[in-house]
């Protein structure tokens, strides 16, 4: 694997107008200069860690609830289209290699913007000017990084005068919060170590700094671990996977050791009840993921709720949301903390929504259902060691969980409903990742959860019972799953806490992948694989402004007051799935703002538009063809071409090369056009290694 630029991906150059006066936003000024323009941060108290943010945004939930609600009300449904962009910030190309996602929310504090890239590049951006006042480069080595679904990182923490980020090599750094430099760094994992890396934002709460791992798609043992903010020496860990005689245990294959690598990874930002003093994380799938046969039993604590206690890490209640997960749904979705009246008495909830599609609402305090769950029964397959029932709320769908018509070339089993089971001979089933990590909002003035879904079917199929572990950096999947040709949709809802029920629910013909945040002014932020940022109105979802980027928005946007003025900060960075345009634009956005928007790209999802020129795929190199495969194309197609962890499609076999060049190059149905993001000898040299690769 190589950390690849993008070849030939333009990227608009604007003219700069700043809050106050002319400058070229991006240029970092001396040293001296950018610390003396940073207000440190405190060693945040609880209280300032729940309240609602109004002029800055200083953890990555917006609070440590993880609402994403801002209490603001300057701007609103009648004014929002006055909003246009103050400055752009270019982040020096960070974020732009084909590898990486844009996924971080930005924190905002003493009118400085923090953001971090894909490749684990930190920065601090001036909210007066767009320029870059200081920047810390990872320097991330491939060959330390092994991740199942490109290079992302989904924020920072931020506290006690430092800036802390979680590196996909597992390191954990904290850097002076005036200069950027590093005050410490603590190897959570060896680098690279069974595919473990780090993707959530860090937590910072009470001198903590609290981080967990992901990547179960490449065999882990999944970990929460805490760490002194101040010198980065452990304080405490939690594993996901219980060793034998541990409390779970009895839930995992007894004389194995498959709990070893069971899975398990966290990678969301947890939530905190300071008055409970529990922290809240949500874990996602066991291990292999799509072969339940060689780990029998539940297998907790995956695809579970869990409580811990904040200050120790020990172990307080879970609810586990899937029973033997074999389908992936394990939770990617920030949990959500709230307070709310249900037949006259006031709760403390907490909300989840996993990859399933569906959406958990539970007491906090105990665990149990706070809107009704139901244990039901559920299809079996004894090969696969199925469970006989699986957890399904009570109320309305937000995703649908069945599939309506069979496909052309098969019939259905099951209606394809969610939990249908599967083995060796492919199923067609509901959800591929129907609520994935885009985080949702909660609304605290109508007691509403804002959810950004995408509504989809998959082919999956697991290996034979004899399973055997792939070697170091190979998809630790147990089978294989893709989306084929079959078109998907971005659904958005609004869901009543009290109630379960849909307020509104709509549909966009592309992705819902940048998450929400929700305004006291009426407004749902929310950012568009085209490039748009938007302003729906929370009542209905209908859209009430739109402002044109460069790039893709796979991030939610920050909120907050700054001189007296609310604005809007969007990260437009592109993303790894679905939206190929990649930037490495920062964009503030108000009243004052005087630029124009960018001119507009084409949909990623393919279809109809101008005719794109394919070059011969005669002269492609096989072998250099393999590494730009296995850094582009593996995920979403697995490594022989029979569908990998992502919305892939199965290749046919005998594919010939001119075929691969041309689809790669123009894009098909939901596959999007790499033209932007491979340089033609690339798009070469991957056509002959494919060709090869599915030739018989």
């Amino acid at each position: 694997m190589r950390n690849l630029q993008l070849t030939g991906l333009c990227l608009s150059i604007l003219a700069v107008a700043a809050y106050a006066g002319s400058g070229d936003a991006g240029k970092a000024p001396a040293p001296a200069a950018a610390a003396a323009a940073i207000k440190s941060t405190p060693a945040f108290t609880p209280a300032q860690l729940t309240a609602l943010p109004t002029t800055g945004w200083i953890t990555n939930g917006g609070n440590v609830f993880n609402q994403r609600y801002s209490p603001l009300t300057q701007l609103n449904r009648s004014n929002v289209k006055e909003l246009k962009a103050v400055w752009r910030a270019s982040l020096g190309g960070s974020g732009l290699g084909r590898q990486s996602s844009g996924q971080a929310q930005m924190l905002a504090y003493g009118g400085v913007l923090y953001i971090v890239t894909g490749e684990d590049d930190v920065f601090a951006i001036s909210v007066n000017t767009g320029k870059v006042l200081w920047e810390h480069r990872a320097h991330l080595d491939p060959k330390n990084v092994l991740v199942c679904c490109g290079w992302d990182a989904r924020g920072l923490g931020l506290g006690d005068g430092k800036v802390f980020v979680g590196q996909l090599d597992n390191w954990v750094v904290a850097l002076d919060q005036k200069t950027g430099k590093v005050v410490w760094r603590t190897q959570s994992h060896e680098p690279g170590d069974g595919g473990s890396s780090i993707t959530m934002a860090p937590l910072y709460y009470d001198g903590l700094v609290i981080i967990g791992h992901s990547g179960g798609e490449e065999g882990i043992r999944g970990v929460v671990r805490a760490y002194d903010a101040r010198t980065g020496k452990e304080r405490w860990h939690w594993y996901t996977i219980p060793a034998p005689g541990e409390p779970g245990s009895e839930t995992w294959p007894k004389g194995s050791d498959i709990w070893k690598i069971g899975g398990g990874g966290v990678w969301s930002t947890p939530a905190v009840d300071p008055e409970l003093g529990l922290l809240y994380i949500t874990v996602a799938n066991p291990a292999p993921d799509l072969n339940g046969h060689v780990r029998a039993g539940d297998n907790l604590y995956t695809s579970s709720i869990v409580a811990l206690d904040v200050k120790t890490g020990k172990y307080r209640w879970h609810f586990q949301d899937t029973h033997h997960d074999i389908w992936d749904y394990g939770g990617a979705n920030p949990i959500i903390l709230f307070d709310v009246r249900i037949n006259g008495q006031l709760r403390k909830g907490l909300s989840h929504a996993p990859k399933s599609g569906y959406v958990y609402i539970l007491d906090r305090v105990t665990g149990k259902p706070l809107v009704g769950i139901e244990e039901r029964p559920v299809p079996q397959n004894a090969s696969q060691k199925t469970s006989p029932t699986q957890p399904i709320p009570v109320g309305d769908d937000v995703v649908p969980h069945y599939i309506d018509a069979a496909l052309e070339t098969g019939d259905l089993v099951n209606e394809g409903r969610t939990f249908t089971p599967f083995d060796e001979k492919p199923v067609l089933y509901k959800q591929l990742a129907g609520i994935n990590w885009p985080p949702m909002s909660y609304d605290p003035e109508y007691h509403v959860l804002y959810i950004c879904a995408n509504d989809s079917m998959g082919i999956v199929r697991r290996n034979g019972e004899q399973f055997t572990v792939p070697p170091r950096g190979q998809m630790y999947l147990g089978g294989s799953f893709g989306r084929g040709n079959m078109p998907g949709r971005g659904l958005i809802a609004a869901e009543d806490v009290t109630t379960q029920k849909l307020v509104w629910r709509r549909q966009w013909p592309s992705a819902c992948n940048s998450g929400f945040v929700s305004t006291a002014g009426g407004l749902l932020f929310a950012g568009r694989a085209d490039g748009r940022v938007m302003a729906l109105d929370k009542r209905n979802g209908l859209p009430l402004w739109e402002w044109q980027l460069d790039a893709s928005i796979g991030a939610p946007v920050t909120t907050f007051e700054y001189k007296g003025e609310q604005v809007v900060a969007v990260y437009a960075g592109g993303y790894f799935f679905g939206g190929i345009k990649r930037g490495d634009g920062v964009w503030l956005l108000s009243r004052k703002g005087t630029l124009k928007p960018s001119a507009s790209f084409a949909d990623l999802g393919g279809g109809a538009g101008p005719a794109v020129p394919v070059a011969s795929a005669a002269g492609g190199n096989a072998v250099a063809g393999k590494l730009v495969y296995e850094h582009t194309c593996t995920p979403c197609h697995g490594e022989t071409g029979k569908g990998g962890h992502g919305e892939g499609a199965v290749l046919p076999d005998n594919i010939a090369a001119q075929t691969v060049m041309t689809v790669a190059t123009t894009g098909r149905k939901e596959m999007p056009s790499f033209r932007q993001v491979l340089s033609e000898k690339e798009l070469r040299d991957v056509a002959a290694y494919v060709s090869r690769l599915l030739a018989k």
